[in-house]
């Protein structure tokens, strides 16, 4: 896939999940969470041509710019949406699936590195549709599982299955509805 259509697709996404979008321009202009996904692109194809000095420090411009830390090691599939980006941190060894949202202040985190074998994963894997709240960390290498939703605050350090509802610290993993989870993504049902 061409850099323009996943440039379409980043836009596309931000229209279809925030109601606050009022305008392509608008979003291609002043969404930070955005800027944020094209720069860890051109960082992650720094990163895995070896050159990983002017990826970190790109990334950390980057940061500087968006508000938004995504280590140009980790690994993000098509159409992240990071809504109101400010405090968003993603590890290294960080890895999200496809058309997942995250919110503000959302730290996808590692645990300490004492007695973790190099390279070895130690940040959390988003599968596909996965929505995480304002606040929420989700700390080590643990699993969510497709279309989860990580309420607000929550503190995740567990895996948890498919279509999940985890609440509070530490969260606690329930089943979720279909209409929880559109609802928690912004999607009016006649979106579904």
């Amino acid at each position: 896939m061409g850099v323009f259509a996943r440039v379409r697709e980043d836009i596309a996404m931000a229209q279809r999940h925030d109601p606050a979008a009022h305008s392509k321009t608008e979003v291609v202009l002043g969404y930070s969470g955005v800027h944020a996904v094209w720069a860890y692109r051109i960082t992650h194809r720094l990163w895995l041509g070896g050159y990983r000095l002017p990826a970190r420090l790109l990334s950390q411009f980057a940061r500087f710019l968006t508000g938004v830390e995504i280590h140009p090691g980790a690994s993000i599939g098509r159409r992240l949406f990071i809504d109101h980006g400010m405090g968003v941190v993603i590890g290294e060894t960080a890895v999200v699936g496809d058309d997942v949202m995250l919110y503000h202040g959302v730290t996808l985190g590692g645990k300490s590195r004492h007695g973790v074998v190099a390279g070895a994963r130690r940040h959390p894997l988003l599968h596909d549709g996965v929505t995480v709240g304002a606040g929420a960390k989700i700390l080590g290498p643990i699993t969510l599982g497709e279309w989860c939703t990580v309420g607000a605050n929550a503190v995740v350090t567990k895996d948890a299955p498919a279509r999940s509802i985890l609440l509070g610290i530490p969260a606690r993993v329930q089943p979720g509805t279909a209409e929880e989870i559109k609802a928690a993504r912004c999607l009016l049902k006649s979106d579904a």
